[in-house]
């Protein structure tokens, strides 16, 4: 049975050592945590620590803090000839402290605490130096996931720029979307089939194929009378400039 540290307790850490801790194959040995106080639902009393130089070799070390965190929890590790692996979309496994073997574990997901996730299909992106480590990072991956890829520290930036636009930006439409109903005494709820419907088709369509409403249409009377709706500037100017990338897509 192979060890297992993870060093933080956000919401990928959490996630994270809830599913480990249901492996068969794997040990969670420690959780570095900053508060244990605010780590308390999730992880066992009994493997938080506070000071990372209490951590104990094991056979995988699990960094999952803020990108700016990694290169100095790393080199704070105390020991060595260790797998060290981070969470990150964006940040390169070469930041790593070349005291231990470095590899990338990333999930590609939102992740909030209060919210359930099924891991089977949360996708999980691996790196590493050495084929020996992928496997290891391959019996863990397989066993929490059923998506397993390996992506090089390029594609994954390309992978994490997409995922800002079809997660994060889409979410910030969904939240003024949400204002204007608000604002119009409109339940928002009225445009959840519509959501739900929009995100089931492109996993059946080309996103191109599944574009619909005024713009693909150069319907500029609709466009027009949108425009002359909106009163917040930002929104109107967000307006304008996706319906300008619908047509000229």
């Amino acid at each position: 049975m192979k060890t297992i540290n993870v060093i933080g307790s956000g919401n990928v850490a959490h996630h994270l050592i809830k599913n480990i801790n249901a492996l068969p194959d794997f040990k969670l040995q420690q959780v570095v945590v900053r508060s244990k106080e605010k780590a308390a639902d999730s992880v066992p009393e009994n493997l938080m620590i506070t000071d990372i130089s209490q951590l104990k070799p094991a056979d995988l070390t699990i960094i999952s803090v803020t990108d700016d965190a990694i290169k100095l929890i790393s080199d704070a590790i105390p020991y060595q000839n260790s797998l060290v692996v981070h969470t990150s979309g964006t940040t390169s496994m070469a930041i790593l402290n070349s005291k231990n073997q470095k590899g990338v574990f990333y999930p590609l997901q939102t992740f909030s605490k209060n919210r359930m996730i099924d891991f089977k299909n949360v996708p999980l992106c691996l790196e590493t130096e050495s084929e020996n480590d992928l496997k290891i990072l391959k019996v863990l991956a397989q066993q929490m996931s059923d998506k397993v890829y390996e992506i090089s520290s390029e594609q994954r930036k390309s992978l994490h720029v997409s995922a800002v636009f079809v997660s994060n930006f889409v979410n910030h439409l969904y939240v003024i979307g949400n204002e204007i109903c608000a604002e119009n005494n409109v339940p928002f709820e009225v445009l959840h089939s519509l959501i739900q419907e929009t995100a089931a088709k492109i996993t059946l369509l080309p996103p191109r194929d599944a574009q619909t409403g005024p713009a693909i249409r150069h319907d500029e009377k609709t466009i027009t009378a949108h425009q002359d709706f909106l009163t917040n500037e930002t929104y109107k100017n967000i307006y304008k400039l996706i319906t300008e990338s619908i047509k000229n897509v």
